[in-house]
C-alpha cells in the first residue's frame, strides 16, 4: 500500500468528489432542445473541460455576458438535479479539513454534505486557461501557499490528469468517469489509479498530509 506525504491535496470536484450527472444531463438536455443539439453528445464532450467553452460553442454564444448568464442557468440546473456525494469522499475529505462559478462549488458540495475545505476552492473564473493546461492546479497550489510539486492532484478525467502532471504535482487517478483501461489508454500515466476515493485515507502528520493509497488491481 503506497504511502506518501505532500503539502496539499488538490481535488477536482465533479466526478471526483460528488457525481452531478443526473443533473447536468438534465441541464445539457434543455440547452439543447433550446439551441438545436444532442445534449447527450454535448454532456459526453464537454466533461472535464470548462464549462464556458463548451456553452458557447454549442449555444453559438458570443460575447461575455452571454456565457455568463447561460452559466448561472445550467449550474441552477445541475444543483436542483440533487448531486451526490461519491464512495468515500466525505471520510476522505473529514479527514483533511482542517479549520466552476463561486455559487455552485459550495452548493453543490452542501447538498451532499462534503464539508468545503477551508483554504477554498479555485473555480473556472480564477483561471484564464482550463484543463489541460495546468493553471487550475498552479492556481490551487499558490492559494494554500504551497509548490505544486508538493501536492497531491486527484482526478477522475484524463484532461484533468494532464493538468496536474503538468503543474509538476503527482496525480492519482479516480475510476469513478471512466475505466482503469481507458486512464491507462489515455496515455497521462496518473502516478496511482484506484477505483473510488474508499480506496483512499489521510491524516496530519507534523505539517503534513500522509496519505495512504489502496491501489486495486
Amino acid at each position: 500500500m503506497p504511502t506518501i506525504a505532500v503539502d496539499a491535496i488538490l481535488f477536482d470536484m465533479d466526478g471526483t468528489l460528488i457525481d452531478s450527472t443526473p443533473g447536468v444531463l438534465v441541464a445539457w438536455d434543455g440547452f439543447g432542445r433550446e439551441y438545436g443539439f444532442d445534449g447527450a453528445t454535448a454532456a459526453h464532450e464537454g466533461h472535464g473541460r470548462r464549462l464556458a467553452e463548451t456553452l458557447g460553442e454549442r449555444c453559438n454564444l458570443k460575447t461575455p455576458d452571454q456565457i455568463a448568464a447561460a452559466i448561472v442557468r445550467f449550474e441552477q440546473a445541475v444543483i436542483e438535479g440533487g448531486p451526490i456525494a461519491l464512495p468515500g469522499a466525505q471520510a476522505l475529505l473529514s479527514q483533511i479539513t482542517a479549520g466552476t462559478t463561486n455559487v455552485y462549488t459550495p452548493q453543490a458540495l452542501a447538498r451532499t454534505g462534503i464539508p468545503v475545505p477551508a483554504a477554498g476552492y479555485v473555480t473556472a473564473d480564477d483561471v484564464e486557461r482550463g484543463k489541460p493546461e495546468p493553471d487550475p492546479y498552479l492556481a490551487g497550489a499558490a492559494r494554500v501557499g504551497v509548490d505544486p510539486k508538493n501536492c497531491l492532484v486527484v482526478e477522475d478525467a484524463p484532461s484533468g490528469l494532464l493538468a496536474g502532471r503538468r503543474a509538476g504535482a503527482r496525480t492519482l487517478a479516480v475510476c469513478t468517469s471512466h475505466t482503469r483501461d481507458k486512464i491507462v489508454a489515455s496515455g497521462v500515466n496518473p502516478d496511482f489509479i484506484v477505483n473510488d476515493l474508499t480506496e483512499v485515507s489521510a491524516r496530519w502528520v507534523d505539517g503534513k498530509v500522509v496519505v495512504e493509497i489502496n491501489e486495486s488491481l
